[in-house]
């Protein structure tokens, strides 16, 4: 009676929905969710405030081009880097009150002084006193939050300790996954797969496979589920550092499913191949395994013969195939 009275229309309160959650508990129909251990609790926490401080860093850069913009000086426009040493060297001149480009262009360092006499022209500008210290302000910033992080890093490496290290250098030799991005990822998921029955229950956990939601024979939605926010940015950094990986199966996979479902769907494929081969990996301890590039092609060569020879017919030529003599 309880259950049928939970579904009228208008019936629903916490109360009662909490009185069929504890129905459903004493009939062991709930299933636990997945509860990280207090050791990973501390990593994720250090890891996720560290991505907060990198993220606040870019901010305060870009807020450094935007004050020099207003200033008409295109450093940036030169030097490829200008919070490298050189251009570091000019802004912190610039803010002690130099500004004569001759002696701020004699700064340059290394492969930049090649470049002096385009760096006399970039930097030229209306340089003026509440300039200096706008910038001063945001180049101390700047040194306060790399500071900051290259702490929190160090602490990173003090949880994590001899395995939680090994775990890293495992994660990290997947395509795309860097040194930060391995530590993320063992942060937020962990080490042990035995919490996770398959490797599509850890993409859907992670909340990168697609949404099923039909009704009457009718896809209505593909919506994806909602997963971790710091380890969907870095699998998605982790991902298009990976399709840019040439000769690798991430890269093959991407420019395979890119024309039929567009960027977005196939960075988001690529984004569960990662996580497959992640289950995989911390399940067998094997670290992983490149397919390459032609993967696609070994695995089924007929079909990739017949799509070409259809498309060369659509384009007025007439085929005809000869095998070619094998090689003794």
């Amino acid at each position: 009676m309880q259950s049928v009275m939970l579904t009228v229309p208008g019936r629903k309160t916490d109360v009662k929905d909490a009185e069929w959650l504890c129905q459903l508990m004493e009939a062991g129909l709930l299933r636990g969710s997945f509860v990280a251990p207090k050791p990973q609790r501390r990593l994720r926490a250090l890891t996720r405030y560290r991505k907060t401080q990198i993220a606040e860093r870019q901010r305060e850069a870009n807020r450094l081009h935007k004050a020099l913009e207003d200033t008409g000086i295109k450093l940036d426009c030169v030097a490829t880097d200008i919070l490298g040493k050189s251009g570091r060297a000019m802004l912190d001149a610039l803010v002690q009150g130099t500004t004569d480009p001759e002696i701020l262009a004699e700064l340059a360092r290394g492969k930049l002084r090649a470049k002096i006499p385009a760096l006399r022209e970039a930097l030229q500008g209306r340089f003026e006193p509440h300039h200096a210290l706008i910038i001063g302000a945001i180049l101390s910033h700047l040194d306060f939050l790399d500071e900051h992080i290259t702490q929190l890093s160090e602490a990173i490496e003090v949880e994590l300790g001899p395995t939680g290290q090994a775990a890293v250098t495992l994660a990290a030799t997947i395509p795309g996954v860097a040194q930060r991005a391995a530590e993320v990822m063992v942060a937020e998921i962990g080490s042990d797969m035995s919490v996770f029955p398959s490797a599509g229950h850890l993409a859907s956990w992670a909340g990168r496979c697609p949404g099923n939601d039909q009704s009457a024979g009718k896809r209505r939605s593909g919506r994806r589920r909602k997963g971790s926010k710091f380890l969907g940015i870095t699998l998605q950094e982790a991902a298009l550092a990976a399709i840019r990986t040439k000769d690798s199966y991430l890269h093959a996979q991407y420019q395979r499913l890119k024309p039929r479902i567009g960027h977005r769907r196939a960075l988001g494929a690529v984004q569960h191949s990662m996580l497959v081969s992640y289950w995989h990996m911390f399940t067998t301890g094997e670290t992983y395994r490149e397919l390459g590039g032609d993967y696609f092609a070994r695995r089924d060569p007929e079909r990739l013969t017949k799509r070409l020879v259809a498309r060369l017919q659509s384009l007025g030529h007439n085929v005809i195939l000869e095998p070619l003599p094998q090689a003794a």
